[in-house]
């Protein structure tokens, strides 16, 4: 990373000095569960009880329309109606893995990457302000215990006065061998702070490099961007059911000229505790360009693309790409951090390293052309592009604004339109056409609020990058460390217009941190966690999740 454009983390309480991150290789599972079987029926559990509710109110409305109204009726006030907390779901993929071959269609079967590939599952779970952990496991997709991350509580007593009482459980798996799905229970119908992500890394093969995802809560509407399908490119969408009902999914494609009609992306059946796994290339072949929309019925599915990238005999990097914000006015990066601005704008001039650049992507869904202003916040400030950071896309169209004349540093990217539309920014690695490279996404993500959990991979090197477009904005972050314990919070204040990288310590204390709690406060900030290897090109970007939703009321309307 940087060095001119970084803070160093703290490690424990009144400490900000920074760490080195250890250099040893992944880890192991921490706890290992036993027979239990994590249900994944909460995840529709709200959604139902809602839908009973709001079912018998509009009956009892309907009812009323059919009567005559007694003289002088008197109207009742809208009453809120609590929906119970369901369980807290992350579906994570499998590592990445060569696709083998896909003669027939264009599902993708798969064969072993190498012999130096490694993998790891983190996940974290945070109490409740009385301190109650709650019960947590991963699990298989199609079931069965992996590891148990904390004990169901015997009692949940509730908080007492004064500043919240927080612990926390971890467990770090490695290595992963298929999907899993990790879970939380609620506790005192609050949904449980949960977080985890899937780590990948080889030093050869043809899949070299590093590539982390977050495990995503299941939704039926996603959009992913950054897919290629190019010469030497392979991307491959894996579509995960961790439901008990069967999900039926269909694929809108876009790329440079319009949407792409694709008879094979309508109707594919997910069924439950499955992942299937779609090689985009037998759907839209060759385009350097490529977005899609991911819509399912029944069941909510889980999606993510391992994209590749093999430059004849070189390996080009490998990453996963995940979901970012919805189509909206305004999408937001963080974590964009470019190196070596000479050397990345001399290679990407070189055939077929277009992509080795970094860069801003965006889809406009409608069919009104967006004019999109982007712009960038360094450490310093502001920072112009080169090109002046305005574009046109039409509508339904994919097109790319390549940030290759930015100097080197670390920068939130925002992009801003009248038109709705969704976005994501290319990071690369590597400078030299005859060497590997690496590279990684960073999706759109929303403001960040109050109490973030933050899953962090146990090797390697970890940075948060915070970004604060306008205003001033104060964000804290505390460790989570392996044994359950909270650590103090170290508070940054920002200005705005500025983005800080601050470089995260291997331990906190003599433990391992397997976390963060993350909150911010004053104007809007956006985060993202960076990760990377001391001594190799490989990178990757995680954005940070929403925050737990709490207790969630619909209204009631009854009439007679």
């Amino acid at each position: 990373m940087s060095d001119d454009h970084k803070e160093k983390g703290g490690e424990t309480a009144g400490n900000a000095k920074a760490h080195k991150p250890a250099k040893d290789g992944s880890s192991s599972a921490s706890a290992r569960g036993g027979s239990r079987r994590a249900s994944n029926r909460g995840i529709v559990t709200g959604v139902l009880s809602a839908v009973v509710i709001l079912a018998a109110g509009g009956g009892a409305v309907a009812a009323s329309t059919m009567l005559p109204g007694p003289s002088g009726a008197t109207s009742l006030e809208a009453r809120q109606a609590d929906v119970p907390a369901g369980r807290s779901l992350g579906v994570c993929p499998e590592p990445a893995r060569l696709v083998a071959g896909t003669e027939v269609g264009t599902d993708a079967a798969f064969s072993p990457v190498s012999k130096t590939a490694t993998s790891a599952l983190n996940a974290v779970v945070l109490s409740n302000p009385a301190g109650t952990v709650p019960g947590s496991a991963i699990t298989a997709l199609g079931g069965g215990s992996i590891a148990e991350i904390a004990k169901a509580p015997t009692s949940t007593p509730s908080p007492t006065p004064g500043p919240p009482v927080l612990a926390a459980a971890a467990a770090s798996v490695s290595p992963v061998g298929s999907p899993a799905v990790v879970g939380a229970d609620p506790i005192g119908n609050e949904k449980a702070s949960l977080a985890a992500n899937l780590s990948y890394s080889a030093t050869d093969g043809d899949l070299r490099g590093l590539a982390a995802a977050q495990c995503q809560q299941p939704g039926n509407d996603a959009w992913l961007l950054g897919a290629n399908t190019a010469l030497g490119r392979t991307a491959v969408l894996n579509l995960s059911n961790a439901s008990e009902t069967p999900a039926t999914v269909n694929l809108d494609l876009f790329g440079s000229h319009g949407q792409i009609q694709a008879p094979g992306a309508r109707g594919l059946l997910i069924a439950p505790g499955t992942t299937r796994s779609v090689n985009l290339a037998g759907l839209a072949p060759n385009e350097a360009e490529l977005a899609v929309h991911v819509r399912s019925t029944g069941g909510p599915v889980a999606g993510t693309i391992q994209q590749s990238v093999l430059r004849g005999l070189v390996p080009g990097g490998v990453e996963f790409l995940s979901a970012g914000a919805a189509p909206s006015n305004l999408q937001v990066m963080a974590g964009v951090d470019i190196q070596d601005a000479a050397a990345v704008q001399a290679l990407g001039g070189k055939s077929g390293f277009d992509d080795a650049v970094p860069a801003l992507q965006i889809a406009v869904p409608g069919s009104a052309d967006a004019v999109v202003q982007v712009k960038l916040y360094g450490a310093n400030g502001e920072r112009q592009i080169p090109n002046g950071g305005v574009v046109t896309v039409k509508g339904g169209t994919v097109a790319t604004l390549k940030l290759d004349g930015v100097p080197s540093g670390s920068y939130t990217v925002t992009a801003s339109s009248d038109v709705s539309f969704v976005a994501s920014t290319r990071i690369a690695r590597g400078a030299k056409a005859d060497s590997p490279t690496d590279f990684a996404w960073s999706p759109s993500s929303a403001r960040l609020g109050s109490q973030h959990l933050v899953a962090v991979p146990r090797d390697g090197q970890r940075f948060f990058s915070f970004g604060v477009p306008e205003g001033r904005a104060t964000v804290s972050y505390a460790p989570l460390t392996a044994d359950g314990k909270v650590g103090k919070a170290v508070d940054v204040d920002m200005s705005g217009g500025t983005t800080s990288l601050i470089e995260l310590p291997a331990k906190s204390g003599d433990a391992s941190v397997a976390g963060y709690v993350v909150s911010a406060s004053g104007d809007p900030v956006y985060g993202a966690l960076l990760l990377g290897k001391q001594d190799r090109p490989d990178v990757s970007v995680l954005a940070v999740q929403d925050a737990a939703a709490g207790l969630e009321k619909v209204p009631v309307t009854v009439g007679y």
